[in-house]
C-alpha cells in the first residue's frame, strides 16, 4: 500500500511539474489554466487536422492535435515566453510551413490569450547537408564568442585589478539592454543614439557602483569572500529591480527580426553583421588600449602586482576606478549585442550567460584580458556547434564540460601563469 501511495504521489508531481503529454484532442488545460495559447493550421486557406502542436516553457510541456478546422487551444501556468513547434511530419503530404516557419516564440500580451497560426504551402522540404549546417553555425558561434567576449574581457579587468569575481557584472549586461529599450522604445530617440547612451549609461553605472559600494569596502580591507558575497546580493537585488520596472516579459529592440541575408550556406542578418563588426572593432581598441596607452600599461601593472604598482608611483585607485568604467562600458555594449542575438530584451537577460561569461573568463586565465577573448571565442563556438550533436537545452552545460576538462590539464587557464593566475 504504501508503495502504491508513493508511485501515486509520484505520478501526481511529475504531472505536475512538466505538463501534460499529447493529447488526441483539440485543446487541453484550457480549464485548468486561465492564460491560453490558441492558433489554427491551414493550407489555401483550408483547414488541416491531426497536427501535432507542441508548447514549451518555463519548466511547462504540453502537446495537442488541430481538430478537424484545424483549430487548438492549450491552456499555460502562467504569462510567459512559450515555444511552440508544429511537428512537420504530422502534415500531409506535399504540405510544408511556408512563412513563420515551425517554430514560433509565443509572448502574452496584455490578454489572456495568445493566438499562433500557420500559414502553409505547397512545396518539397529541403534538407540541409552537415557541412553547409557547420559552417552556418561555425559563424554564429564566432558572432556570440565575440559579444560573449566584451563581457567576459571587463569581468577580467575587474578580476584583475581588484580580485573581486562580480556576479553582479550580469546585471550590468542587462542593464545596457534595458537603457537602450528606454532609450529607443520608450523616449524614441534613433536606435544609434540609444545605444551610445546606453554605453555611456552602462559606464556612469560601473563607476558608481564602484565608487559607493566597492571602493569603501576595499579601504576597510573586507576580504574577497565576503566581496563576493555582497556582489551575489547586489546581483539579486539590482536583478529584481529590473523585473518591478520593467515585467518578466520580452521586449524586441529596434531592428530586430531583420531578414536574412545568404552568404553560400551562411545566414546571417544585417544586425548580425554590424554585431561582428562592432565587436572586432572595439576588442581592438582594447587592446590597443592595453598594449599602447600609459593608463592601459598602468592597468596591466595594477593586475600583476598592486603593491609594486603602488610603490612605483601609480595611482591605483585611479586605475581601478577607469578599469570599473570601461568593465562597464564592455558589458552595455554585450548586452545591446546580445538582446539582438537571442533576440530580445528582458529582465534576467544578463543572468542567463553569466556562467558563460565566468567560464570564458576562468577558461582563457583569471585576471588575463586577452585570455579571456580567447576563451570566449571557444566558448562561443562550442555553443553553437555542440547542437549538431546533442540537444540545444544542453548546450550550455557542454560549455562547461570543456571548461572542466581544459581547466584539469591547465589549472591555471590557456593564458594564464602558474605561478600568479592574472
Amino acid at each position: 500500500m504504501l508503495v502504491l501511495l508513493f508511485g501515486l504521489l509520484l505520478t501526481a508531481l511529475t504531472l505536475s511539474t512538466f505538463g501534460a503529454s499529447a493529447a488526441h484532442a483539440d485543446e487541453i488545460n484550457t480549464d485548468q489554466y486561465e492564460y491560453v495559447l490558441s492558433g489554427n493550421v491551414q493550407f489555401g486557406g483550408e483547414p488541416i487536422g491531426d497536427v501535432l502542436i507542441s508548447v514549451e516553457g518555463s519548466g511547462y510541456e504540453a502537446e495537442v492535435v488541430t481538430d478537424a478546422e484545424g483549430k487548438w487551444r492549450i491552456g499555460v501556468p502562467e504569462k510567459a515566453t512559450y515555444t511552440v513547434t508544429l511537428d512537420e511530419d504530422t502534415l500531409p503530404k506535399g504540405v510544408v510551413v511556408a512563412k513563420g516557419g515551425a517554430e514560433i516564440q509565443a509572448e502574452f500580451g496584455l490578454t489572456k490569450v495568445k493566438s499562433v497560426n500557420y500559414f502553409l504551402g505547397e512545396g518539397e522540404r529541403i534538407t540541409v547537408s552537415f557541412f553547409d549546417q557547420f559552417v552556418n553555425r561555425f559563424v554564429n558561434g564566432l558572432n556570440f564568442g565575440l559579444l560573449l567576449a566584451l563581457a567576459a574581457i571587463g569581468m577580467s579587468l575587474i578580476f584583475g585589478t581588484t580580485g573581486l569575481s562580480n556576479f553582479a557584472h550580469a546585471e550590468m549586461i542587462t542593464f545596457g539592454a534595458l537603457a537602450t529599450l528606454t532609450l529607443s522604445t520608450t523616449l524614441g530617440l534613433p536606435i544609434w543614439l540609444a545605444i551610445m547612451l546606453a554605453i555611456a549609461l552602462s559606464g556612469l553605472l560601473g563607476f558608481g557602483l564602484d565608487a559607493t559600494i566597492w571602493k569603501p569596502l576595499r579601504k576597510k580591507g573586507v576580504g574577497l569572500i565576503p566581496l563576493m558575497i555582497v556582489s551575489i546580493g547586489l546581483s539579486l537585488a539590482l536583478r529584481y529591480t529590473f523585473q518591478l520596472f520593467y515585467g518578466g516579459g520580452t521586449s524586441q529592440l529596434p531592428g530586430s527580426g531583420m531578414t536574412d541575408l545568404k552568404f553560400g550556406p551562411i545566414s546571417l542578418s544585417p544586425i548580425d553583421l554590424a554585431s561582428m563588426g562592432i565587436s572586432i572593432v572595439v576588442l581592438l581598441a582594447v587592446s590597443y588600449f592595453l598594449l599602447r596607452t600609459r593608463i592601459g600599461k598602468a592597468t596591466r601593472a595594477v593586475s600583476d602586482n598592486p603593491s609594486l604598482a603602488s610603490a612605483s608611483g601609480i595611482d591605483v585607485d585611479g586605475v581601478i576606478r577607469i578599469v570599473w568604467i570601461v568593465g562597464g562600458s564592455l558589458a552595455g555594449l554585450s548586452g545591446v549585442l546580445w538582446a539582438y542575438f537571442r533576440p530580445g530584451v528582458s529582465w534576467d537577460m544578463g543572468f542567463q550567460i553569466l556562467l558563460l561569461v565566468f567560464a570564458a573568463t576562468t577558461l582563457g586565465g583569471l585576471g588575463t584580458a586577452f585570455g579571456a577573448l580567447v576563451g570566449s571565442i571557444i566558448v562561443g563556438l562550442f555553443v553553437e556547434l555542440s547542437t549538431l550533436w546533442i540537444p540545444s537545452d544542453l548546450k550550455y552545460v557542454g560549455a562547461l564540460v570543456v571548461l572542466i576538462l581544459v581547466l584539469l590539464l591547465r589549472p591555471q587557464g590557456i593564458l594564464g601563469r602558474k605561478e600568479r593566475i592574472g
